[in-house]
């Protein structure tokens, strides 16, 4: 699968679940032009210890030119994740991360586990990054008592294997002076902003500023016939800078990243 192929179908699916998506993007290619908002990279959510987990899904990404850059930890979350940059300047990144349920209690790693039994181990192929749930949908009782001790968990329950997010590069725009700039123009848009950590995580200091928007809440209904609307996917907004070295910074921060998490929380 070329590339192009593999983004252009993660983006339908994602814009299939986020209708935000496609309003934000042309918010700013109004401005920008056409070809002019670049993706800085996407996120995908998995549990580890199954036949979904980053060990499986890394050697997929590997044969799409990646290679992997860094590894990360996030202990009050319960998730370690990878990221992968591709040999090609200019494409985007990939960031994966996975819930290690093993962490929580009991009774939430037996709803988590009866779910993932349910994952077929196959020979993965590109498509199952936007292949969604693995497992039938999960009743009311069971997606509330996960949410209660990780709403990544739940989400995840909910939402199955699928970009999260994807980011538009800040630094590469020319009509907005910095990532302040560019949520106004978000925010003037009428879309609200996660402010977990302030709106703005991280700084020049760091060489990386984030933000991110809060999901959309879409329509779902559970296994026993409740219907509600839960958080979907968010856009998520990446300002990068130089090091003393004048080279641009192409990683990631781990406490910006754990903040950004919270973009798909339910609000209090």
């Amino acid at each position: 699968m070329q590339l192009s192929e593999f983004f252009d179908a993660l983006w339908q699916d994602y814009i299939g679940v986020t209708p935000q998506a496609e309003t934000i993007r042309r918010l700013f290619e109004a401005r920008e032009g056409d070809g002019g908002v670049i993706n800085d990279h996407v996120a995908f959510r998995t549990f580890s210890d199954s036949p979904l987990d980053l060990d499986a899904l890394e050697p997929v990404i590997l044969s799409l030119g990646y290679r992997l850059q860094d590894s990360y930890r996030f202990e009050e979350k319960n998730l370690h994740a990878r990221s992968y940059i591709h040999a090609m300047e200019g494409q985007p990144k990939i960031f994966i991360s996975e819930l290690h349920y093993g962490h929580l209690s009991r009774a939430c790693r037996e709803i988590i586990e009866g779910y993932r039994e349910r994952i077929t181990a196959e020979l993965l192929q590109p498509s199952v990054f936007w292949s969604g749930r693995h497992w039938p949908m999960p009743d009311w009782d069971a997606y509330s008592r996960v949410a209660q001790e990780s709403e990544y968990g739940a989400w995840l329950l909910v939402m199955g294997l699928r970009a999260n997010h994807f980011t538009i590069c800040i630094d590469c725009l020319k009509t907005v002076a910095g990532l302040e700039e560019a949520l106004d123009v978000v925010k003037a848009g009428g879309f609200e902003i996660n402010r977990a950590g302030g709106e703005i995580k991280g700084s020049p200091a760091l060489f990386l500023e984030q933000a991110a928007t809060m999901a959309d809440r879409v329509p779902q209904t559970f296994a026993d016939g409740v219907a509600c609307d839960i958080s979907s996917c968010f856009f998520e907004f990446a300002q990068r800078h130089r090091m003393p070295g004048g080279e641009r910074y192409e990683g990631f921060v781990t406490a910006n990243a754990d903040r950004i998490f919270e973009s798909t929380n339910v609000a209090e």
